[in-house]
């Protein structure tokens, strides 16, 4: 038997500590456990363990002689661990200790036994000081890099707050209702007959919110393509691109496929899906034959045209630009754990290069939406503002979302307003 915390321990100390991706760890790792209440814990330590280590990282380097990271990666992992269910997910004391003893084992690591008892029993009896220490020092107190904290405060004072306490509080999943397999009402009676609690988004259309996270590939409806996982934020950008019958569609960095295929759920598009990285573009293509859609997915480079396109413009362009994900880290906490500071000069640098290399493919008339997850005005309304600047063809289009507010020529959702991720869209209009 595969013991969970143990498990979430290896695959934690990959994440924080050696760089991997929570979600592309913690897939293979839940394949790993039967019981759908393990596979629901180890996704719930992985998740909040990354949330929270820059908070309690740190605490072990006062508790212990000599620090672990180094030498016991997944050892020290699970010490993280333990204080992580001591103070987030509010484990019985007597329970988290003894599980977490009793993984230094299964972690073939029994020789440190008494010292992770010795360490969390500590922390039990200092926690009232130790928690107070903590919550002195910013980084530590919201579990968010100084870089990171130092951009929030320049670009948004007045909301600061309220996003910390949005990346801190896990939401579960928004999906996405297929209205070319099912209508949302069926959805939703089929979700309540399962015992599901959910509901519709009260402003957008194709929306369902959870009450609670689940393993939505065991939802009713799931396998036969009715639903899928989508946040709200992101199914805004069905909407902006005016999509109609026959329209020819570029979704320009497509993986992993969901506005892509919420296009084609809502019109009868001439749609080309592209994505840079091969394995990637996989993804595209099994989201497509699940929910029963069709369209043209290609390997390329967004920015470097030239070998996939075939010279025909496009009416409506999609350029969702690879970004810092600022405004998903509630859903991808290890967001915090591997970006840096210079990743955002680099990123602005990116997103300029992609619309400035995508913007001749766009027909007279035509419609650009532009997109980033990121709430970082020198990724978002900064690289916007200077390509209208310097694209006299490029008219900003003037809209409204169910949440956020304008930011220059475009729009941001914050994390967590309306109950959605942080998101950043501009519409362009191409001039004749």
């Amino acid at each position: 038997m595969t013991d969970t915390r143990a498990l979430a321990a290896t695959v934690l100390a990959d994440v924080a500590l050696a760089g991997a991706s929570l979600r592309e760890r913690l897939q293979p790792a839940q394949a790993r456990l039967a019981d759908p209440r393990d596979r629901a814990l180890l996704t719930a330590l992985v998740s909040e363990g990354a949330r929270w280590w820059l908070r309690f990282d740190p605490a072990l380097d006062t508790l212990l002689q000599k620090p672990l990271r180094t030498r016991e990666p997944a050892l020290h992992a699970l010490l993280v661990l333990g204080l992580v269910q001591l103070e987030v997910l509010k484990v019985p004391p007597h329970a988290a200790v003894a599980a977490s003893v009793d993984a230094t084992r299964a972690l073939e690591r029994g020789g440190f036994a008494k010292l992770a008892n010795a360490i969390l029993r500590r922390w039990l009896r200092e926690r009232d000081v130790r928690n107070a220490q903590l919550d002195r020092d910013a980084v530590t107190r919201t579990a968010h890099p100084r870089w990171l904290l130092d951009l929030l405060a320049h670009d948004w004072p007045g909301c600061f707050d309220a996003i910390l306490a949005a990346n801190n509080a896990p939401m579960p999943p928004m999906l996405r209702v297929n209205t070319r397999r099912t209508r949302r009402a069926e959805a939703l009676g089929a979700l309540a007959q399962a015992g599901v609690e959910a509901a519709a988004h009260p402003d957008l259309p194709d929306a369902i919110t959870l009450a609670a996270n689940t393993d939505v590939t065991r939802l009713p409806g799931f396998a036969a393509g009715h639903l899928s996982v989508q946040d709200g934020a992101a199914q805004c950008a069905a909407g902006l691109l005016d999509l109609g019958a026959g329209l020819r569609v570029l979704d320009a960095c497509a993986a992993p496929g969901g506005k892509a295929c919420h296009a084609l759920e809502r019109a009868n598009v001439d749609l080309l899906a592209l994505e840079l990285d091969a394995r990637r573009a996989h993804a595209v293509t099994a989201n497509l034959a699940r929910l029963g859609l069709s369209c043209r997915v290609a390997t390329g480079d967004a920015g470097d045209p030239a070998p996939w396109w075939d010279g025909r413009p496009f009416d409506r362009i999609l350029l969702d630009a690879p970004c810092s994900a600022t405004g998903v880290i509630r859903r991808h906490p290890d967001i915090k754990l591997h970006r840096r500071r210079d990743d955002i000069a680099a990123m602005a640098r990116g997103q300029s290069r992609l619309l400035s290399a995508l913007w001749p493919l766009l027909a007279a008339g035509g419609t650009l939406v532009y997109a980033t997850c990121s709430v970082l005005r020198a990724e978002n309304e900064c690289v916007i503002d200077a390509f209208i600047g310097a694209h006299g063809a490029a008219q900003p289009h003037a809209f409204e979302l169910p949440a956020g507010r304008r930011a220059g020529a475009g729009w941001q959702i914050l994390p967590g307003e309306g109950g959605l991720d942080g998101m950043f869209y501009a519409v362009l209009k191409k001039s004749a």
